[in-house]
Parts: structure tokens; C-alpha cells; sequence
């Protein structure tokens, strides 16, 4: 979707920082498998943004209102009676599409900068790559949902299944009932994401998550700097 011609961040921001013209509003997703270190990344990227003026608003996938909190949960209920694949993918989608309608959609018209935690490049990997969901059923699910709107810049966060297992261990705690799925899951997962960035590469950034976190956090930095200086919304 190409949004209306509010601008981000302010004028006084945008001249401090040297853009030519306003920066419009971005629509930025962060992905990968559990346990990659997302959510401490979308942190970082949030306070990166605050450092240059720009207040984001930071979202997440299932969820982001009432409605799609509460599918959530039944999502991802470990105690939750067994959900089919049709019927998870179903869910995903009925949260998706409140979420854009009431939270994404507005907020990107107003020409603010949006970062979600997840998008539906989880949906393919998840319930595509994992569940083995048909992808001609995704997409058209996509185009009720959310028409004309796709992410300008998605940034997947990559480590083996092996790696991200261990993080999780490290948690402590009761999984939810994706995380408790097996490591041969996570690795359908980690491939779907990874053939989602080799045939989109211009939109998905792919950032080794075994790095330590500062490096991780370098890289992310100079992504959204890009997409900043891209203005391409």
C-alpha cells in the first residue's frame, strides 16, 4: 500500500538528520524463529529510532488489539485443546485482519513509522513451512486481510534450530504451544524464511542472530537507517 503524504518524523527532526524531503511512513516487520532474540531487537530498534527523533509504534503479531489478543491465546494456549492447521491458519488471519484495519492501516496513513513483530512472512513459515499449509491458501487469505499492503522492509533474524532451542531452555519456564513444538518444526521454519528472503531480497533483510547482541543490534541499526533514508512509503 503507498499511504497519503503525511510525513515522519518531524520537520525539525528531518532537517537535523539531512533528509532531502520528508520521510514517509514505514512499515517494518521483524521475524524469525523462537528464540532468535526478536523481541531484545525490536527494543534496540525502538530506542535507535527514539535517538533520531522518531517515535515508533511498536505492535505485535497474533495480537495488537482486543480482539486479535484474545485469538492469541487461544493460538498459543499450551493447555488449548489440539488446533488443526486450517483452523490455526484461520485464526492467524482473523487477528491479521483487525489488526491492520484498526492498529497498521491508520497508523501508516498517518504516515508513522510501524514496527510489527511478525507479519505474514511468519504465517508462510509457520503455518506454510511448518504445518505444511497450502501457499496458494496463504496468499489469497493475505488479500482479504490486508490488500495492497505489504511490509517495505522485513528483517529476518536467523540461527539453527539448535541454537534457538538452547535460548529457550535458557528462559526457564512453561512454553507456549509453538515453542513446544520439535526441532525438525523449527528447521521447516527456518527454511521458509530463508526461501522467502532469497526470492524477495530487495524487501527481506536476513541478520545472523547467533552474533552477539550489540552486532546483532549494529546491523538492525543500519537497516531501518537505510529504509529511513529510503523514504520509500
Amino acid at each position: 500500500m503507498r499511504t497519503s503524504r503525511a510525513t515522519l518524523p518531524t520537520s525539525a527532526a528531518t532537517g537535523a538528520f539531512g533528509y532531502a524531503d520528508p520521510v514517509q511512513g514505514l512499515f517494518i516487520t521483524f521475524e524469525g524463529a523462537e528464540g532468535v532474540g526478536k523481541t531484545t531487537q525490536i527494543a534496540r530498534a525502538t530506542a535507535h529510532l527514539r535517538r533520531r527523533g522518531i517515535e515508533p509504534l511498536v505492535t505485535r503479531e497474533p495480537g495488537g488489539t482486543p480482539l486479535a489478543e484474545r485469538l492469541r491465546s487461544l493460538v498459543l494456549d499450551p493447555g488449548q485443546a489440539p488446533v488443526t492447521a486450517t483452523a490455526e491458519l484461520l485464526l492467524m488471519f482473523a487477528s491479521r485482519a483487525s489488526h491492520v484495519a484498526e492498529v497498521i492501516r491508520p497508523a501508516l496513513e498517518a504516515g508513522r513509522c510501524v514496527l510489527c513483530d511478525r507479519f505474514t512472512d511468519a504465517t508462510e513459515a509457520y503455518q506454510g513451512g511448518g504445518r505444511g499449509v497450502k501457499a496458494d491458501w496463504i496468499r489469497a487469505l493475505a488479500g482479504i486481510a490486508h490488500p495492497n499492503l505489504l511490509p517495505d522492509l522485513t528483517i529476518v533474524f536467523d540461527a539453527p534450530a539448535t541454537v534457538a532451542n538452547a535460548r529457550l531452555a535458557g528462559r526457564g519456564g512453561e512454553r507456549d504451544r509453538i515453542e513446544a513444538e520439535d526441532a525438525a518444526f523449527f528447521e521447516r521454519v527456518r527454511a521458509s524464511y530463508l526461501a522467502i528472503a532469497a526470492r524477495e531480497p530487495k524487501r527481506v533483510k536476513v541478520v545472523d542472530a547467533t552474533r552477539p547482541e550489540a552486532d546483532v543490534a549494529a546491523s538492525v541499526a543500519a537497516l531501518l537507517d537505510a529504509a529511513l533514508a529510503g523514504g520509500r512509503r
